[in-house]
């Protein structure tokens, strides 16, 4: 579409010129850290990539810790992790919080019997202190049955604060550090869901304490980038330096399916076609992990005219952050509603 001056108009109705060249700036800015980042290789028939400068591979799909320990059936929950690392999804999410504890000693239990070196295994904590954080390390080291997680990550850093506590003398990166030196972790990362200024503060305090994270987690889907985007503002970032790109809430905790301009694939492959390291999903159900198997088997990178007639589709539905409420409002916020868990 063109103006009476002649120049081309951006294809989103409710971004203004300047915000679209900044999205497509930022977009060039991750599509010159070149194809690999997309593309995947197979392990026993499922992608696989690199999480930044790490060396490891991991399954394009995680498993969210979250929504195994929702089930009233644990037996359920069990077999659920188990048939996902046998079919190839081999990133585990999981949190200290998750549903009391219930989320970890679940996965403790499916990653006995040999599960447990098949897997990449990743969970957070919420401690800000030193004392509190090297507590809940031990005590999810114990939830899960193992001597040591692959990766750990400060978990809800959704306040412009956060940051500090966490650096500061007598903080939870000392404790990090000291599990880290123990062997009881080997990569560290952090997550947050609220805004990618947080997320930008959180990587500017790190670099003045001379550390650099190993990976970052954070939502990317198909209506993160119209609002508040960190595909736009943080991703690009974490490429330059190497960081691993943890994707999470494609599906927005299931709102944005309740638009009805995106599908549960197409927001799967929409966070995969970005450079994730590995997109993940809740799965409370075997038709899900069906799904999830599926949306891994069935990507293809996609062409920029497939990106754009998404882009646009969601555009009115994503103006406001009306689908994305985790970062609009306080509902999906666990650690402000319980500060004993920050400490």
């Amino acid at each position: 579409m063109k103006s009476t001056s002649g120049i081309s108009k951006p294809a989103f109705p409710n971004v203004s010129r300047r915000e679209f060249v900044k999205m497509a700036v930022a977009a060039g800015a991750v599509m010159a850290a070149g194809p690999q980042l997309w593309s995947a290789e197979s392990q026993n028939d499922f992608p696989v990539r690199p999480l930044g400068r790490t060396g490891e591979k991991v399954s394009a799909i995680g498993l969210g810790g979250y929504h195994i320990g929702t089930q009233d059936d644990e037996q359920l929950s069990i077999r659920i992790v188990r048939s996902a690392i046998d079919r190839g999804i081999t990133f585990m999410d999981n949190c200290w919080d998750y549903n009391g504890g219930v989320s970890e000693e679940r996965m403790g239990k499916a990653l006995l019997d040999g599960y447990r070196k098949k897997v990449f295994l990743m969970t957070k904590i919420d401690g800000r202190n030193k004392a509190l954080a090297a507590k809940q390390i031990d005590e999810s080291l114990k939830r899960l049955q193992t001597d040591h997680v692959d990766l750990l990550q400060f978990h809800e850093i959704v306040r412009m604060t956060d940051p500090d506590p966490i650096f500061a003398s007598g903080g939870a990166m000392e404790a990090v550090l000291e599990a880290r030196q123990a062997g009881k972790l080997r990569f560290i990362g952090f997550t947050g869901h609220k805004d990618p200024s947080i997320h930008l503060r959180m990587l500017e305090v790190a670099g003045t304490n001379k550390f650099r994270f190993d990976a970052v987690q954070m939502p990317l889907n198909v209506m993160d980038a119209h609002f508040r985007s960190f595909e736009h503002q943080v991703v690009p970032k974490l490429i330059q330096e190497g960081m691993g790109v943890l994707g999470m809430k494609s599906m927005g905790f299931g709102a944005i399916l309740s638009s009805q301009t995106v599908s549960a694939i197409e927001c799967l492959h929409y966070a995969m076609n970005l450079p994730t390291s590995t997109v993940i999903t809740g799965i409370d159900s075997m038709e899900l992990l069906d799904q999830a198997v599926k949306a891994a088997h069935t990507f293809m990178p996609m062409k920029p005219e497939e990106v754009s007639a998404m882009l646009a589709r969601t555009a009115d539905a994503a103006a406001a952050g009306n689908y994305e409420q985790f970062k609009t409002s306080s509902r999906f916020d666990g650690t402000p509603r319980n500060p004993q868990w920050t400490g």
